[in-house]
Formats: C-alpha cells, sequence, structure tokens
C-alpha cells in the first residue's frame, strides 16, 4: 500500500488538517472525520489540550487514541518561544516527540524566519524531538532543515491563510528532487484543485487549515481536500503523459482508414 511515512509511523492518508478557526469543537470533530486525516495539528498556544484546567479540551473531542497529534508553534515569533511552547506540548501529551516547528517573522505576512527556525531545529532535534518544519520555498534552507535532522520539510505554497495556491512549483519541485524526507505542502491551500497540483508535483502530503475552516461548508470541503489529494497522487504515480505544445497526437489510430 501507498502510505506516507512520517518518524518511523506510516498513514494511508496524505492530508493533515488543522484544528483552528471552526465555529465550535463539533464542526472540527465533523470536518476531521470527513478529511480522513490521521495528523491533526494544534495550536498549544490557542487551543485547550490540558492546559486549562475545567474547559473543553480537543483531546474529549478527537482522541488521541485514534489521531496523531502534531502540535506545533502557531503564534510564536522567536526560536525560544517555539522551543517553549513545544517542550510544553511533550508534558502535556506525555512525552509525545512529532512536533511541527513554526517560527514565524511578521504579524502581516506570517512568512516564515528562517533563521530563527533553523535555530530551534537544532535543539528540537537534540532534544529528541522528531520535527516537521514550516519553512520557505526556498531549497537551500530545505536542505539545511533536512541536514539538522528534520523528519519532514513543509514549504509554504503561498502565505498562511491567503489561498492562493501554489505560486512557485518550480521551487516546490527543486526542493522534492532534492531531499530524501517526505516533502509536504504547508499554507497557501484554497481549494481542491490546489491540492491535487501539490500531489502532482510529487508532494508526500499537504496539511492545510483555513481552506477547510474558512470554506462555507467546512465538511464539505473537508471531503473534497480528501478526494483531491487521492486523486493528484495517483496521477504522480501514473506519470502524466509529456506535454507536447507544438505538435497534436490524435487519439484515434490513423491506419486503416476507409479511403
Amino acid at each position: 500500500m501507498d502510505q506516507l511515512q512520517i518518524a518511523g509511523k506510516s498513514y494511508n492518508s496524505r492530508l493533515l488538517v488543522g484544528t483552528g478557526k471552526y465555529r465550535d469543537f463539533e464542526q472540527t470533530r465533523a470536518a476531521v472525520e470527513a478529511s480522513g486525516a490521521e495528523i491533526i495539528t494544534v495550536a498549544i498556544r490557542r487551543t485547550n489540550i490540558g492546559q486549562n484546567a475545567g474547559e473543553p479540551s480537543l483531546l474529549d473531542v478527537l482522541p488521541p487514541s485514534r489521531y496523531t497529534y502534531l502540535p506545533n508553534t502557531a503564534g510564536c515569533y522567536s526560536a525560544e518561544e517555539a522551543l517553549r511552547t513545544l517542550r510544553l506540548a511533550r508534558e502535556l501529551l506525555d512525552g509525545h516527540s512529532l512536533v511541527k516547528l513554526e517560527v514565524l517573522g511578521d504579524p502581516h505576512t506570517l512568512y516564515p524566519n528562517v533563521v530563527e527556525t533553523l535555530k530551534a531545529a537544532r535543539v528540537l532535534v537534540k532534544e529528541g524531538f522528531d520535527v516537521m518544519v514550516y519553512t520557505s520555498d526556498d531549497p537551500i534552507i530545505a536542505k539545511q532543515l533536512e541536514d539538522i535532522g528534520c523528519c519532514a520539510i513543509m514549504p509554504l505554497a503561498s502565505l498562511i491563510g491567503s489561498g492562493m495556491g501554489i505560486l512557485n512549483p518550480w521551487n516546490l519541485k527543486i526542493i522534492i528532487d532534492s531531499v530524501k524526507v517526505p516533502v509536504l505542502v504547508d499554507a497557501g491551500v484554497g481549494t481542491a484543485s490546489d491540492a491535487a497540483i501539490a500531489m502532482e508535483l510529487g508532494c508526500d502530503g499537504v496539511l492545510m487549515n483555513t481552506a477547510i475552516a474558512a470554506a462555507q461548508d467546512p465538511v464539505r470541503m473537508a471531503s473534497a481536500m480528501k478526494k483531491a489529494v487521492e486523486a493528484g497522487r495517483e496521477a504522480f504515480l501514473a506519470g502524466r503523459m509529456p506535454k507536447r505544445p507544438y505538435s497534436a497526437s490524435p487519439s484515434s489510430p490513423t491506419s486503416g482508414l476507409i479511403a
């Protein structure tokens, strides 16, 4: 079976989804179920997973026995903030080691600060974390993060929450071809075709939140994203026909025609 391999564990779904921005926990649950995702991200600074006693917890809605939690550092603007956040996540989730690192550069664009990201990644890997890392679409930075020991590289398609889709497919393809760890598009996906394109390029998976949560019907969009990721992966494995910009090729045989 064609499974996604992350930090030594296999997953049937190549779609990873976030748990923020939904109307309530019930809508979150319904959308996650419709997506078929097995890995779900949670922003430790914004979502209760036990740090706020007496308040509703995401753990009750999406149990860790069924889903692999991917705590992330959304809202962190320095390596130090990110390190504190993920150390707290490991404590709250009983030693959980799989995390998503993101260190932002500014609150307007939410573009990654790669200098701080590299700094945090080095420390986290040394401390035994399995680090999936959000980064720019710079192939050189992607290779450096792999060399540090990150278990997955997650370049943006476009700015977080923009819905602009993949703006630089060429850089994504260079990253895919130059690193050996899984490459997952993270940020900027707006609709199902964006997810399919990412998979057709050869990405190992797609992570999204706003594209589903901000849709008019989040549950239906989650289902659409599931199908798009599966179709894109199938198309990549099948191998598309070559493009022939200046040469047509008839779909029917040209021999044995009636004179």
